[in-house]
């Protein structure tokens, strides 16, 4: 089975970093934070030559209706959607919502994650061009 969404994407990092950031505005998310993990891990004295970007999105009211079903699914939030750089691609990833959500066994939140699960992957589409 597989878990992750992957995409393949056109232009650099950047290019597609800001297209990202566009679509998740465009589908009612947000970003919340975006984590330069080769910037980090040089911070802490961690040599990483490969470029990656973690983008934390949300869309708030789907992220309430979800932490008010069951708290324990805090540990999954908010969605990140990974952009790298792997054999000269530029590459987006993202675990898919209905699998994450369903490690929970939460009742009642398989239609909010294939709504959610929907829009990341348009989010995705978009971003990689």
């Amino acid at each position: 089975m597989n878990i992750v969404v992957l995409r393949e994407a056109k232009g650099s990092l950047d290019a597609v970093g800001k297209r990202l950031e566009e679509a998740v505005k465009a589908r009612k998310f947000g970003v919340i934070a975006i984590l330069d993990l080769q910037a980090k891990m040089r911070e802490k004295g961690v040599d990483f030559a490969r470029p990656c970007r973690i983008y934390e999105v949300c869309n708030p009211q789907k992220a309430k209706q979800v932490l008010e079903s069951d708290m324990r699914i805090s540990t999954a939030l908010p969605c990140r959607i990974s952009l790298y750089e792997e054999g000269g691609k530029t590459m987006l990833a993202t675990l898919l919502p209905t699998e994450t959500l369903g490690l929970f066994g939460a009742p009642g939140l398989e239609a909010v994650a294939q709504e959610v699960e929907r829009e990341i992957t348009a989010m995705m589409d978009a971003a990689a061009g």
